[in-house]
């Protein structure tokens, strides 16, 4: 289910600019995800209920997906798309419905080391998929379009694989070993951006470890861990060219704060109820938001490149408020959870590397996303603990 939601056969199996023809089959390949997670969620459906229940405001937001059909500018799109979404997220509730927290962690380990093998073939024995030739010559991309796609996975791959280290102790080796692979992929991605999100979900991860040896450990730890942000916090305002440069960034981050201007010239149309789930980027009227958004950022955008900017453009204020709460609730799980629980190796790296990356990537409530679904699942399992899940 999950190498499905990767995506990573989309680009061996239809090539870089998959016509409309093929559109239609893309969408298909997604239907067996769909049924194993119905299967998974049939298997516990008790869990499933638990387990829903522990997360009011993720039900809260697929209720507005849905509702935001009745004002979407394209409702077929969003009827499509919210279907899609809805069948994500339900992917992530029956993982944590259905599994333990080491059992959780080997499941996406697994899944990752057979992305990792399939990447190093494509970019060795098959250059012509895994390696860029056009705008980033030279840079491995792996299964994916871009080379952000590989390094920005493979970041979140890495740290998911030391977490797991930690907890599957009878196969440490192993997956350290994988972890190792994907640090690889993460350098030669070339993704500057990637690298840093890597390095700030291994220090996560270093700091949930070091808060689980003991109180006194945990308390300098913790001094550590808000000196150490409020410093970098620091840096980044007061020298932000020298932070973008040490990430090859401009100032514009690569043409983002023109997508996100013009965005919100479009937002302020229709503040509280957006255009309609994932309606905008696919919208070819026009006369529509995207023909403005084009007109103002002087390119074509596929996406907001920011996750809380995209609810804003299809749910308005209504729908990001729903995402806020759940993202809230999710991270202060996973900062109690760091100081009592050992599934914060897996969630605390994961959620810090999440955040980052959904500054400049439009990652949160995406249908068909691999991310998502990990996403909602690590949230789901920081509210149904290994207890309550054997309390059945």
């Amino acid at each position: 289910m999950l190498l499905v939601y990767s995506g990573g056969w989309a680009l061996p199996l239809f090539g870089e600019k998959a016509d409309e023809s093929a559109s239609g089959l893309l969408r298909v390949a997604y239907l067996p995800a769909y049924a194993l997670a119905f299967l998974l969620m049939l298997g516990r459906p008790w869990n499933m209920i638990r387990v829903a229940v522990r997360q009011p405001f993720l039900i809260i937001l697929m209720g507005v997906v849905a509702a935001s059909i009745t004002w979407s500018i394209q409702p077929d799109v969003s009827i499509r798309r919210g279907f899609a979404v809805g069948c994500t997220t339900l992917s992530g509730l029956a993982l944590a419905a259905r599994f333990r927290w080491v059992e959780l962690a080997r499941v996406f380990s697994i899944t990752f080391s057979v992305l990792i093998v399939a990447c190093y073939i494509a970019c060795i024995a098959f250059p012509s998929v895994g390696i860029m030739t056009e705008l980033f010559p030279g840079a491995w991309r792996g299964l994916w379009l871009e080379k952000n796609s590989l390094g920005g996975l493979m970041a979140l791959g890495c740290c998911l694989l030391c977490a797991t280290a930690l907890l599957d102790t009878s196969r440490t080796r192993l997956w350290l070993g994988f972890a190792a692979l994907a640090i690889g992929l993460v350098i030669m991605s070339q993704s500057k951006t990637s690298l840093a999100s890597l390095m700030l979900g291994l220090m996560a991860l270093g700091f949930v470890w070091i808060c689980q040896r003991g109180p006194a450990f945990a308390a300098a730890a913790t001094w550590t861990g808000v000196t150490g942000f409020l410093l970098l916090a620091a840096f980044i305002v007061f020298a932000s060219d020298v932070f973008f440069g040490i990430l090859g960034k401009d100032a514009t981050l690569t043409g983002r704060t023109q997508i996100w201007e013009a965005a919100f010239r479009q937002i302020e149309l229709r503040p509280w109820l957006g255009y309609g789930y994932a309606a905008v980027w696919s919208d070819k009227s026009g006369w529509g938001p995207l023909a403005w958004i084009v007109h103002d950022a002087k390119f074509t955008p596929q996406h907001a490149h920011n996750s809380w900017i995209e609810q804003l453009v299809g749910m308005g204020v209504v729908g990001l408020t729903a995402w806020g709460f759940f993202y809230l609730q999710t991270l202060a799980t996973a900062l109690i959870a760091v100081f009592h629980n050992r599934g914060a190796m897996l969630a605390f790296p994961f959620l810090i590397v999440f955040t980052l990356v959904s500054l400049t990537e439009s990652i949160a409530v995406v249908y068909n996303d691999f991310r998502w679904a990990v996403f909602v699942a690590l949230a789901a399992k920081l509210a149904f603990s290994d207890r309550a899940q054997d309390a059945t």
